[in-house]
């Protein structure tokens, strides 16, 4: 049986938050890799729509940080499009009025000639102190975040603003899923990885130690391996009709 997935990056990002992934899960056999566009869209519906439209059949998200949400929302509009998902530091909540104003802010001072993707002094929110001391790692992120650029961020940001809350959608979600979290993630600590988790019927829930918000990156072989087990899963679920 041969399985599509789809990698979703999150805010500020690109595809290349997987390649580590990637170049792994090409070799499987009845697989096949897209990667979702999440550029030029105001909200994770229109993204998770895209996604639909463009997909042939079922497929399995596979979403870190803002791409989480879409891969919920995904599961919220066509569950039964759905093989599977997996979950990458990430949260089920829809934002408080707190951190939406904080996002408008983000915003406004974006439009003001202020951005600058992600610089230094934002890396410590993406990456373990660990990870930090990686050049390499480190570059590769603000080079994503340039490619992203000031309007897309705008874009982004609206869209999670105003993004649903997940509970009630993961709650009823049957299929095999995926939940992994960096124990050292601040954007989006392993409390929340615990709560979608508690509600998701058919989960394998990870925890890496000593592993900031970017799991993919920083854990690239953990995350893979925990990836190959989500689709093993997922085959003899399929096997089990």
């Amino acid at each position: 049986m041969s399985h599509n997935i789809v990698f979703i990056p999150g805010l500020i990002l690109t595809k290349n938050l997987f390649l580590a992934q990637e170049e792994v899960l090409k070799s499987c056999p009845n697989l096949s890799i897209t990667h979702a566009n999440t550029l030029g869209h105001a909200s994770i519906t229109d993204m998770a729509e895209e996604i639909l439209d463009t997909q042939v059949g079922n497929f399995i998200p596979i979403g870190l940080s803002m791409g989480g949400y879409v891969a919920a929302e995904l599961a919220r509009l066509a569950p039964d499009r759905l093989d599977g998902m997996a979950l990458l530091s990430t949260g089920p909540h829809a934002d408080d009025e707190r951190q939406k104003r904080i996002r408008r802010e983000l915003v406004r001072m974006s439009t003001m000639g202020k951005f600058k993707g992600v610089t230094p002094r934002l890396l410590p929110r993406f990456l373990s102190p660990a990870a930090l001391k990686n050049e390499t790692l480190s570059s590769a992120v603000m080079v994503m975040g340039e490619a992203v650029g000031q309007h897309n961020f705008a874009l982004q940001q609206q869209a999670i603003m105003n993004r649903h809350d997940q509970m009630d959608t993961l709650a009823q979600f049957q299929k095999p899923s995926l939940v992994l979290c960096g124990d050292l993630d601040e954007l989006t600590p392993p409390e929340l990885a615990y709560q979608m988790a508690d509600v998701l019927t058919d989960v394998e829930l990870v925890i890496l130690p000593n592993v900031g918000h970017l799991s993919a990156m920083e854990a690239p072989d953990e995350v893979t391996a925990a990836l190959l087990r989500l689709l093993g899963r997922i085959g003899s679920s399929a096997l089990s009709f």
